[in-house]
């Protein structure tokens, strides 16, 4: 499971005991869940009044940040496509997984110094994580609108299916599920398309259809599993009648006015946005001894069209002389999930912090744990920690069972317990 439980009790004689206390309740007795010790800086604690605003502040931000490290993992996922099964892989924080950097974590004094009040670190943390959902914005924006204008190009072509002629009497054409027919008529092309169990119907009719149907015109070019590719030659004075009758065959007509320039145009600007698409997380090798580019723009010119080739690639390419590295999305992703996560957990250190010394008062006495809880076991799990702390709010019971507004705490009545208590989940994707 990658659900955890961030709690924390008052300290007995010794916060020692604390911990012998639970561990031995929930782990050794029964195998509850998987216990960690929780290690929680000396923080500034500050005025009463401060903690009491700060808990609330503090339960928005842990939104926020959430909601934030979730959309980039997210869009991680959405840039990636075929490769979602690597994503896990790629959602790191300080370069391990999340689970272990949960169960090991340590806070990190260069970026949130503890000499600093609680309100200015969190005031750091609601910065940073700003920061980083604005510029999730503008990069997903920016892609996603490469991404457009690549489904637009592609919907166009796909509207008389993937259509470049050769010249002005061959045409390359697919459509994928119906029999495709084609009029050539000067510089203008229709596009009738046909059921396939209507072929036989097609060439028995097709030179009655209209008058001025050139005999004999209508031929083959080329075929797949699903479908035919003819071309037809009629004069351009019977090509409305055609259509009035070839839609009462049902056989679909589509106008397709042949511009080579333009289906140029278009072809090449396709192939462009495809390029900047796959820059973006298609990843480059490089040689960390120096020399070899050559060899490795090449292959990386290759690997860029062909992406399908990544993955035995990068194992070949594995040994200690050569590095890789993601597209200029992912890597900004990688990097930034990574940020957002970390500052997510401080987060929730600060509001474990904030609770406990609302709750259990001064001087500062509070053992913190993570607990990891085992299969089908919460519900058990849940009732020996009540056991072991109802004594320390005896009202917790009926909190569970009735609203209350607790002012300052800011716990919802599901989450109100005698201990202090906060959900941590690691799963942070949803695959669509």
């Amino acid at each position: 499971m990658t659900e955890f439980w961030l709690i924390s009790a008052p300290g007995e004689k010794t916060c020692q005991q604390t911990w012998d206390k639970l561990n031995t309740a929930t782990t050794r007795n029964n195998s509850l869940s998987t216990n960690y010790k929780f290690t929680i800086p000396d923080l500034k604690v500050g005025t009463l009044d401060v903690l009491v605003g700060l808990s609330d502040e503090l339960a928005k931000l842990d939104s926020f940040v959430e909601s934030v490290v979730k959309k980039v993992a997210q869009y991680m996922a959405d840039v990636l496509e075929d490769s979602r099964d690597k994503v896990q892989e790629n959602l790191l924080a300080n370069g391990v997984d999340l689970v272990t950097y949960v169960t090991r974590f340590q806070w990190d004094m260069a970026k949130y110094p503890i000499k600093q009040s609680l309100k200015n670190i969190s005031e750091i943390i609601a910065k940073q994580v700003t920061q980083i959902d604005n510029d999730l914005k503008a990069r997903a924006s920016a892609y996603n609108n490469l991404k457009g204008n690549l489904q637009n190009l592609e919907r166009k072509n796909a509207n008389f299916g993937n259509v470049l002629p050769k010249n002005n009497s061959e045409v390359a054409f697919e459509y994928p599920s119906s029999i495709t027919v084609q009029y050539l008529v000067g510089n203008a092309f229709f596009v009738s398309v046909v059921t396939r169990v209507n072929y036989n119907d097609w060439m028995k009719t097709y030179e009655t259809l209209a008058e001025m149907v050139v005999p004999r015109s209508s031929s083959k070019l080329t075929e797949d599993q699903d479908s035919y590719l003819f071309n037809v030659t009629l004069f351009r004075k019977a090509v409305d009648d055609f259509k009035h009758k070839a839609r009462e065959n049902k056989f679909i007509v589509r106008d397709f006015q042949y511009n080579e320039e333009e289906m140029k145009a278009d072809k090449e600007e396709m192939n462009r946005l495809c390029t900047d698409k796959k820059k973006q997380f298609v990843c480059n090798i490089f040689f960390l001894g120096g020399g070899g580019n050559q060899l490795f723009g090449s292959l990386n010119f290759f690997l860029l069209r062909t992406p399908q080739f990544l993955p035995p690639v990068k194992k070949a390419f594995s040994g200690p002389q050569l590095g890789l590295k993601g597209g200029p999305l992912v890597r900004w992703l990688k990097v930034n999930f990574s940020e957002g996560f970390i500052a997510w957990i401080h987060v929730k250190v600060l509001r474990v912090f904030v609770e406990s010394v609302l709750r259990y008062g001064l001087p500062v006495n509070f053992q913190a744990v993570l607990l990891q809880p085992s299969k089908r076991m919460m519900k058990k799990l849940r009732e020996v920690l009540y056991d072991l702390y109802k004594h320390l709010d005896s009202s917790a019971a009926a909190i569970i069972d009735a609203p209350m507004d607790i002012p300052g705490l800011n716990l919802s009545q599901q989450e109100y317990y005698p201990y202090v208590y906060y959900k941590i989940d690691c799963n942070l994707l949803e695959f669509k």
